[in-house]
Formats: structure tokens, C-alpha cells, sequence
């Protein structure tokens, strides 16, 4: 299907292509196995310049936006979804500085970023503060010309690799979530730390850790916006990167099906490739009808945000939600298609499927973008 890329749009996607081929899917297994942080494949992204494709040009990068981000995590994921997390996770911690930083902010952390020469996290999750991410409990302290970070963020992806943290902490308990307020912390900050790695079911070469903050002392002119709008920075920066998480569960998707597809014509039983065997048809079918009505939602939600338009939460739910449900899907039939084959770990595909779950549970499991779908609809359907 013919999307009416640009020549720019084009050449990224055709750039993370390449490096997707060329480069990470070699490493696949190996990283997996591993559960090493795939620096090697950040420093061939950073050497492309493809960091900064979603950053504006006056702060080094190339000026794209959702879309051209998009194009390149699909990609990226083809080949391997845990390694185009280092990628997409840098732009989840990047886009409170780019909605909400002001210009010395954006000025001092942008173009580190847009170079790869740092990547960055976004600090929301909690134990107690999953879905509920009205319950955080990490705090920030009024300290003279400073703030004292207190707290424990769990589940944070590039946690420990990352330079810059985007941090979501109450000001305020007194006023609940409108108390919460989103900062800035480096990395080498006196008072941040850092827990263990996790073990991971799937996107094991992506560094999960604990994010850690004992008196985590920070000038006061790391806050991004004003005091209380925590919470409005988390949520306007999912509208923003949840297309992101559509496109890697996309990619995903794609990889495991390109696997299915080369292995149904080549495997042969009773005589004949599986391929020719109208049951494997109709799932091959399915899938690729699938992947491509996903790919329609995430582009067009995509785009969408780069229009500047007022309200996308329900598109990005939309589109996270198709998108990563289609993933999971894909992937399953793939490893059905590979049949014992497929639940070895000598072949790819099983862990396309590990993979894929995540994109059904972070940036809000799918069973809140539904909430988030339905609160929307019946908005609207009050204003008609």
C-alpha cells in the first residue's frame, strides 16, 4: 500500500531498513541470549544521525516528527524489538523536554540527544503506581534554590544506560495528581541510583531497572513547565509516543510474518510446501490484512499528531491498542506456522512472540486504552 511518503520520510525508513538488516539482525540471538544493553547498535544509530529525525533542526536534529520516529521504530523492530527500544525509549524520555522545556533546557539536552551521544528515560512507573499513576509516591522537596528527589521508580526502560531522566514526583500531596510535578535529573546526580536489572520474559537486550533517588538534590531550574503540571507532561508525552509503541508491536508483527511466510513456502510436507495447503493460506492471509490495517491506524494517528491538532489521546489509544493486540496475534500464528519448529529457540520466530507481549502492557496496558478509548467516546457523544 502506497502511504505517500516523503523523500525524507523514505530515505529514514530506508536507512533503518538497512541498518535493521545489516546490523541488528545478525545480533538478535546473541543479545537475547546475552540480555547484554546492545550499545553496539546504539552507536551505529547514533552514527546515522537517526537519533534525532523526531528533533527540531535548531537543536541538531533533522525536524521530523511522529511519523518519520514511526517509520524509523517499525524497522528498527523488524529485526529486533529490544534493541529499537534503546531508540524508541530515548524519545519517550526526550518528548517532555521537547512539549514542555523551555529554550535553555532544550538548548543544553536536545542536541546530545538528537547525536545519540546520550539517551534518556521517562521515570513514571512505580510499585503501587502502574495504571494508577495518580498514586505515585516519589517526592520532590522544596530546598532553597533545589529540589530533593525521594522515591522509587520501577520498570524504567534504558534505566542505568540512560544520561538524562525525565522524572514525574509530587509537589504537593495535599492536591493529589494536580500536586505532580516533571523534572530533569542526569545521570551522576549525588542521591540517584539505580536497582537491578530485570529478567524479562521478551526485550531482553533493553536495560529494565530500578531508577532510585535518595536526596536527590537538583536546581530548581530543571522543572519542566511549573510546579502541578506533572501529570499533564506524562499524559500529553504518551499522546505523543504511544504511536511510537504502535510502531515497534507494527514492526514486530512484520518480522514474525516475513519469517512465516519465506518458512511456509519452504517447508514441505505430505509432498508439497505448507504454503500450498489452504488452512496456512487463510492465517498467512489474516495476517497480512492485519499488519496492513495496523499500519494504516499508527501512520494516519501519526501524522494526526503532527498536524498539531488539539486532542489525540484517543487515536494514540486507538493506535497502541490495534497495533500491539495485532502484534500478539501475528506473532502466535507465526510459531503456529512453524509448528514444533517454532517453539525451538534455534529459530527465530518464539521470540518475536516474547517480544510482542510487552507492547500489550507498557505505556498503559490495553485494558486502559480501552477505558481511555470509551471516556473519549462518550464525550463526544454527549457534544453531538
Amino acid at each position: 500500500m502506497d502511504y505517500l511518503l516523503t523523500e525524507q520520510q523514505i530515505m529514514i525508513r530506508d536507512l533503518a531498513r538497512q541498518i535493521a538488516c545489516d546490523k541488528m539482525k545478525p545480533l538478535a540471538a546473541k543479545y537475547d541470549e546475552s540480555e547484554e544493553f546492545a550499545w553496539e547498535i546504539m552507536k551505529v544509530l547514533s552514527g546515522s544521525d537517526i537519533f534525532g529525525i523526531y528533533i527540531p533542526e535548531a537543536y541538531g536534529g533533522l525536524g521530523g516528527g511522529v511519523m518519520e520516529l514511526c517509520l524509523a521504530t517499525e524497522e528498527l523492530s523488524r529485526a529486533c524489538g529490544a534493541m529499537a527500544l534503546g531508540f524508541a525509549g530515548t524519545a519517550l524520555g526526550t518528548y517532555p523536554i521537547l512539549l514542555y522545556g523551555n529554550e535553555e533546557q532544550k538548548k543544553k539536552y536536545l542536541p546530545d540527544i538528537a547525536k545519540g551521544k546520550k539517551l534518556a528515560a521517562f521515570c513514571i512507573t512505580e510499585a503501587e503506581a502502574g495504571s494508577d499513576a495518580g498514586s505515585i509516591r516519589t517526592t520532590a522537596r522544596k530546598d532553597g534554590d533545589h529540589y530533593l528527589l525521594n522515591g522509587t521508580k520501577q520498570w524504567i526502560t534504558n534505566g542505568g544506560e540512560a544520561e538524562v531522566y525525565t522524572v514525574i514526583a509530587i509537589t504537593d500531596k495535599a492536591k493529589g495528581a494536580r500536586g505532580a510535578s516533571a523534572f530533569i535529573v542526569e545521570k551522576g546526580t549525588k542521591g540517584l541510583d539505580f536497582g537491578k536489572k530485570e529478567k524479562k520474559l521478551g526485550i531482553r537486550a533493553s536495560a529494565t531497572r530500578e531508577v532510585i533517588f535518595t536526596d536527590c538534590r537538583i536546581p530548581k531550574e530543571n522543572i519542566l513547565g511549573k510546579e502541578g503540571m506533572g501529570f499533564i507532561v506524562a499524559m500529553k508525552t504518551f499522546d505523543n509516543s504511544r504511536p511510537g509503541v504502535a510502531a515497534q508491536a507494527l514492526g514486530i508483527a512484520q518480522g514474525a510474518y516475513d519469517l512465516a511466510i519465506d518458512y511456509a513456502r519452504k517447508r514441505i510436507q505430505f509432498g508439497q510446501p505448507i504454503s500450498s495447503f489452504q488452512a496456512i493460506q487463510h492465517m498467512l492471509a489474516d495476517m497480512a490484512t492485519q499488519i496492513e490495517a495496523a499500519r494504516a491506524l499508527v501512520y494516519s494517528t501519526a501524522r494526526m499528531v503532527d498536524s498539531g491538532a488539539k486532542s489525540v489521546a484517543k487515536e494514540s489509544a486507538m493506535a497502541k491498542l490495534y497495533a500491539s493486540d495485532v502484534a500478539m496475534k501475528v506473532t502466535v500464528d507465526a510459531v503456529q506456522i512453524f509448528g514444533g519448529y517454532g517453539y525451538m529457540r534455534d529459530y527465530p520466530v518464539e521470540k518475536f512472540m516474547r517480544d510482542a507481549k510487552i507492547t500489550q502492557i507498557y505505556e498503559g496496558t490495553n485494558q486502559i486504552q480501552r477505558n481511555v478509548i470509551a471516556s473519549h467516546l462518550i464525550k463526544e457523544s454527549m457534544k453531538g
